[in-house]
């Protein structure tokens, strides 16, 4: 009779007793994320209205290098561990419905248009693998590499791209794929290759148009236009460090953080104290910006006015923030020791800002400059906020 009664006054009745039951405030998850513990193997599942932590998972494996996507609707987390491990986390309960060891080393991933498949990019063996978003079952298995006995290639730059594609690199033979996920079990894949030496990490441009990858091998960075495929990748910004004397890098720029801003990209230049301003029209160099040291993320605030700038040691104590109407510095932060990332709520009014040697995860007003809250966290790197469910490349 209860069970009969529930069904007639409709689903949502049945979720809110559902969550009830569970001991769960009934709440969306538009203002949540997660910041990741790297050290503890576990995630502090947070929100962003009271600067609030609500719980922490634990038993996530190795979180070194750990990234996160979102589904459609926010309420799942699959969380990308270094050792291989895929994590299918239910932010609303605070716990892991689903976990998979499915490689050895990995490095990212992402997750399709219709929030339907993740993949993820492997280092060992190299490769994307291809998982239903519900159950983690396995759906492909995208070996890369050119011949059956050839080694797999190590997968970087991993990307979600409109007309359920996949864009990924190769970073040892230098090559980008697209692959089409329209029929989840039979991959249509198109090769680029010879595209340079070593393209370490790539980025989507926020309308899925453009992919971008940087090379490691040589100066230099990889344009592919996802409308026009029979056109092929072609190189921009060829030898921006050319006839400067090198300097020594001591981290790679992480390029899904090149800011989008307006008609420009900002992008941290690879060794360089500066960043580089790109006219995404023309595709060329209009500007470079001094800065204290190597940046490792520089960062759009949402409505595109700033843009937020870490670094690599010895200078990855502060935050520089970049005008982009003046193109200037006007503000240098010290939120703490080891600064690994930087996570915008989806309307720019606060950053949260990881420092992982003072075990603290700052937050600060973007307009003031203030500090609105210091929460403390196991050696936290990245944060990652429910809103990047509705972006591409995110």
């Amino acid at each position: 009779m209860i069970v009969e009664t529930l069904a007639r006054a409709g689903l949502g009745v049945v979720l809110a007793i559902g969550l009830g039951a569970c001991n769960t405030t009934i709440r969306g998850t538009g203002d949540m994320g997660l910041i990741v513990e790297r050290a503890s193997s576990s995630i502090q599942v947070v929100e962003t209205s009271n600067l609030t932590p609500l719980y922490q998972v634990a038993g996530l494996g190795d979180l070194s290098h750990a990234s996160a996507v979102f589904s459609r609707d926010g309420r799942y987390a699959y969380l990308f561990g270094r050792d291989g491990g895929l994590s299918k986390i239910d932010l609303l309960q605070g716990r892991v419905t689903k976990r998979v060891v499915q490689a050895g080393n990995s490095i990212g991933g992402a997750i399709s248009q219709d929030g339907s498949m993740v993949a993820v990019s492997n280092y060992d063996p190299g490769g994307v693998r291809i998982f239903d978003a519900e159950s983690l079952t396995l759906l492909a298995d995208i070996e890369a590499r050119d011949a059956p006995d050839d080694p797999r290639s190590k997968v970087v730059g991993l990307v979600d791209a409109p007309g359920q594609r996949f864009v990924f690199s190769l970073y040892d033979s230098g090559e980008i794929w697209v692959a089409d996920m329209s029929d989840p079990r039979d991959p249509q894949v198109t090769r680029f290759e010879d595209v340079g030496v070593q393209p370490y990490d790539g980025l989507i441009t926020p309308d899925g148009r453009y992919y971008i990858a940087g090379l490691f091998g040589e100066d230099g960075i990889v344009l592919l236009d996802l409308w026009d495929l029979e056109a092929g990748p072609r190189r921009i910004l060829d030898g921006y460090g050319r006839g400067e004397e090198p300097l020594p890098v001591y981290k790679m720029p992480h390029l899904e953080g090149w800011a989008s801003a307006g008609d420009v990209l900002f992008l941290p230049a690879v060794g360089r104290h500066e960043v580089l301003i790109v006219d995404r029209r023309s595709w060329r160099e209009v500007g470079r910006i001094a800065l204290q040291g190597q940046p490792i993320f520089a960062v759009a605030r949402p409505d595109g006015r700033q843009v937020w700038v870490n670094f690599a040691h010895p200078n990855n104590d502060a935050v520089q923030v970049i005008d982009v109407v003046s193109r200037r510095v006007i503000k240098t932060l010290k939120p703490g020791k080891a600064v690994l990332h930087m996570e915008f709520t989806p309307r720019g009014e606060q950053v949260w800002i990881s420092a992982r040697d003072d075990d603290r995860v700052k937050v600060y007003d973007t307009q003031s400059f203030a500090e609105r809250a210091a929460l403390p966290a196991e050696k936290p790197s990245g944060i990652f906020l429910t809103a990047r469910a509705n972006r591409i490349g995110l």
